[in-house]
């Protein structure tokens, strides 16, 4: 059995869940199954209604910061969900991680999560952290309100981070890409239908075509350099692809990973994956060389 196949038997061998709470449960148990190195340090922290967790490996800058916003379709997902992915990407860039528990939908539909990300960052620059030493990313939802948060700074004429990190991006709620469809068979994760209602309960009563919903209608020039990865057996490849075209057009450097037969946001059980541990090394490279010492 390959180490993917290993991961897609983890995912099978719970049933799927009926009930938001349940979905909730299920994505912290999955996500954290394989638990965190011994060797790093985490503490909480408070910002504004969210509470936030730092973590630091040995041998890393506390003086520039990776602030992260997991996945979870802005429904689901937590710091307990995604901690190993956030502090082995710190380890991996040699930096502080600041893991944000932003409010979730449908409890707290758009812009919540927004306005908590946009204050995390503000949190960073208020303890004496410079942007040039703040890199800022995020997985599925998470890229996707990575960049919201980089576009409502850019408009308010705040400092912006040093770079951005995406991970299997969700930028489209409408869900224009072929591939929600044609790699349907091949995702275990993420399908049209489960997206719908994670859609409808994040956008309330807004359009999803508001760029601060679905970036991928956004103006991205001025923005900073990003690393984009994506699994090729992904339901969201459009997303990631659609994404860094966006870049391009608006003359930003974008680079973009495809990782083949991985699946959403494989990060998470880098433990027992090789390619989840080779995209963190990658992330953390791109990262720890962008970022000011």
């Amino acid at each position: 059995m390959e180490e993917i196949d290993e991961v897609r038997a983890l995912l099978k061998s719970l049933p799927r869940p009926t009930s938001l709470a349940e979905r909730r449960d299920r994505l912290d148990t999955v996500a954290s199954a394989y638990g965190v190195a011994p060797d790093i340090a985490f503490e909480r922290v408070r910002i504004g209604h969210c509470e936030a967790e730092w973590s630091l490996a040995p041998g890393s800058d506390p003086g520039r910061v990776l602030l992260y916003f997991h996945g979870g379709g802005y429904c689901s997902g937590s710091i307990r969900s995604h901690r190993g992915m956030v502090s082995e990407t710190g380890r991996a860039a040699g930096v502080r991680t600041l893991a944000l528990g932003y409010r979730l939908a449908p409890e707290h539909p758009f812009p919540a999560a927004l306005e908590d990300a946009v204050a995390a960052v503000e949190y960073l620059l208020r303890i004496g952290i410079p942007a040039g030493q703040i890199a800022i990313g995020g997985d599925s939802a998470g890229g996707g309100l990575t960049l919201a948060t980089m576009i409502r700074l850019r408009d308010a004429g705040r400092p912006l981070p040093a770079c951005a990190w995406l991970v299997s991006p969700w930028v489209d709620l409408e869900m224009t890409g072929a591939s929600i469809d044609t790699k349907d068979a091949d995702d275990p994760l993420i399908h049209r239908t489960y997206l719908q209602e994670l859609a409808g309960a994040y956008c309330g009563g807004e359009t999803p075509r508001d760029p601060l919903i679905s970036p991928v209608h956004a103006d991205l020039r001025g923005l900073p350099p990003a690393l984009v990865q994506v699994g090729s057996a992904e339901t969201l490849l459009d997303d990631a692809v659609a994404i860094v075209e966006r870049f391009g057009e608006a003359d930003v450097a974008v680079t973009l990973e495809v990782w083949p037969r991985m699946i959403h946001a494989w990060h998470l059980w880098s433990a027992r994956l090789s390619a989840g541990r080779q995209a963190i090394a990658s992330a953390g490279a791109y990262i720890g060389t962008r970022l000011a010492t």
